[in-house]
């Protein structure tokens, strides 16, 4: 019997509009409806990828019964209201980073999707990317031995960006960092600590109350006697956009690059070797593989700035698409799903609370562990 397509309405006409070619590519999915305040961007992406459903209210279109499936991609401030708003009326969701901004907002849904049973994924893009698929082989293979020291940093400059960026305390966008280090553990979260270092102009300090320039957090496993330390800056630090990890195991380690497009190393023993990062293209469907290694939407100089900051994100986009979909189709959890996003999205976010108060251990908590 032929499956139905899974209708997906994309929230969010920046970043978002990234991920329209490939849901439309994509075998199970119908790229049924796009949402966006901007009446006149609506409309112009709308024309340029031929959408005719268009919402320039949200409201408006979770009333929409034929939609399965929203994938939010608004300011980060929005992203836990909507995500609860969707889950409320039945929709799945795929949301981008962070899952919230607040403990008690992923708790929300956390429970949502426990009592609905509807699927939450956050579309954290290195857990996706070429680099990560890499480690992880490795490490699922046994060539890097055991774990002994995972280690992962974000570091970019924010000024030009939307003004409610400034002065954003490092560690409330700590995702990119913090989700592959939890990823290749394969374990919770269980406590951390972080400290904070530096300060950032006064003017930027007033609009969170956050004075760090830098913020560092160790986390510790659950179960495990792996830890693992993340690193994060976005305002006064001189640093190339970086979005890296590191990991050490007993028979191999593997060292991100210091600089963008150069190699990154593999030890083995203490022997170092360059190595090229292969493409997973091949882990898609054919119709989505092309987006792993070219540009999605519309013409370079017209890309999204986070899509050219990050480098394209690792390839990732079309993986998440697919593990998305996959997931509404096979019936099961998407990866990350709604409580590994939340111990994820709550690292960060009592990173910060344990760095404003000097170091404290703070200790996930349950609702965010398996």
């Amino acid at each position: 019997m032929h499956k139905k397509p899974i209708n997906v309405a994309i929230i969010g006409l920046g970043f978002g509009a990234e991920f329209i070619p490939i849901y439309q590519r994509h075998p199970d999915a119908n790229m049924y409806a796009i949402c966006q305040r901007d009446t006149k961007k609506l409309n112009q992406i709308g024309e340029a990828f031929g959408i005719e459903k268009r919402y320039a209210s949200y409201e408006e279109l979770l009333s929409d019964p034929a939609i399965d499936a929203v994938h939010i991609n608004t300011p980060i401030q929005n992203h836990a209201a909507q995500s609860i708003q969707a889950l409320k009326a039945g929709k799945h969701v795929a949301c981008t980073v962070p899952m919230a901004t607040t403990v008690e907002e992923c708790r929300q849904i956390v429970d949502l999707t426990e009592a609905t049973g509807l699927t939450y994924m956050m579309m954290e893009t290195v857990v996706y990317s070429r680099e990560f698929l890499y480690i992880k082989s490795l490490s699922e293979s046994g060539e890097l031995g055991k774990l002994q020291f995972l280690r992962a940093s974000h570091q970019q400059e924010m000024a030009g960006w939307p003004g409610y960026w400034e002065g954003l305390p490092p560690m409330f966008y700590a995702t990119h960092c913090v989700a592959p280090v939890v990823a290749l553990a394969k374990k919770d979260a269980e406590y951390i600590s972080c400290m904070g270092s530096g300060r950032i102009d006064e003017n930027l300090v007033s609009k969170y109350g956050s004075p760090f320039a830098i913020e560092t957090c160790h986390i510790k496993f659950r179960d495990s006697d792996l830890a693992a330390e993340v690193t994060r800056s976005l305002f006064n630090t001189a640093r190339q956009y970086r979005e890296s990890f590191d990991v050490y195991g007993s028979k191999k380690s593997f060292e991100w690059t210091l600089i963008e497009h150069e190699p990154s190393v593999l030890h083995t023993g203490e022997i170092p070797e360059k190595v090229s990062i292969p493409d997973f293209a091949h882990l898609l469907p054919e119709a989505i593989q092309s987006f792993t290694t070219g540009g999605v939407y519309d013409a370079k100089d017209n890309q999204h700035l986070s899509f050219i900051q990050g480098a394209g994100h690792g390839g990732s986009h079309p993986h998440l698409v697919h593990e998305f979909i996959s997931a509404l189709v096979e019936k099961r959890p998407a990866y990350p799903d709604a409580r590994q996003s939340a111990n994820i999205t709550c690292v960060g976010i009592l990173a910060h609370e344990s760095a404003m108060n000097g170091g404290k251990i703070i200790h996930l908590p349950e609702f965010t562990l398996s």
